[in-house]
């Protein structure tokens, strides 16, 4: 059998040990998908938009610059959980998202995705949120894949400063805003 199969990728991402080993097992009983928003502090939060029912949150252990997520304020753990305005605005917010990193970023491709539970790989497996992840060609080069390092291009507050006014823009033209 050939390995990977030519069918098959793998998004190595070895620099999310220190998430899983610091902030996943010193979290217990609390969830900051729920904390995040009650900050006062968007910056700080890292919230770069909020809506009615969810909010847009840059992921602290981002696979790449500009990695976002999509997450309802209400804690509930899968979106059959989610009332129908939930998800249409979660929807909504991604495509925002989409369009904001398009602008910003210019990435050839995305990954959208939803880890629901422990063994699907959901990192806050009580909250259900949407990964939205710009990808470009050679994104994962040598350092990441030898190295186990992932180089991230910008800082957090720059990827901030940046997104949240076209999340702003983009958002009013789904009516959101």
């Amino acid at each position: 059998m050939d390995w990977p199969r030519p069918w098959y990728s793998i998004l190595w991402a070895p620099w999310r040990m220190s998430y899983i080993t610091n902030v996943v097992e010193k979290r217990e009983g609390g969830c900051f998908l729920c904390e995040s928003p009650k900050m006062g502090d968007d910056r700080k939060a890292l919230i770069v938009y909020r809506g009615r029912q969810a909010f847009i949150i840059l992921n602290r252990y981002p696979y790449n610059t500009g990695h976002l997520m999509v997450a309802p304020y209400r804690h509930v753990s899968s979106l059959e959980d989610l009332t129908d305005e939930e998800l249409l605005e979660m929807i909504r917010l991604v495509k925002a998202s989409m369009e904001a990193l398009r602008q910003a970023y210019r990435p050839e491709g995305f990954n959208i995705g939803v880890n629901i539970g422990d063994v699907a790989g959901a990192g806050v497996p009580g909250h259900v949120h949407i990964h939205v992840v710009p990808r470009w060609k050679g994104d994962a080069n040598y350092i990441t894949v030898i190295g186990g390092t992932k180089v991230i291009s910008q800082a957090l507050e720059e990827t901030y400063d940046l997104l949240r006014p076209k999340l702003e823009e983009a958002a009013r033209r789904y009516g959101l805003g």
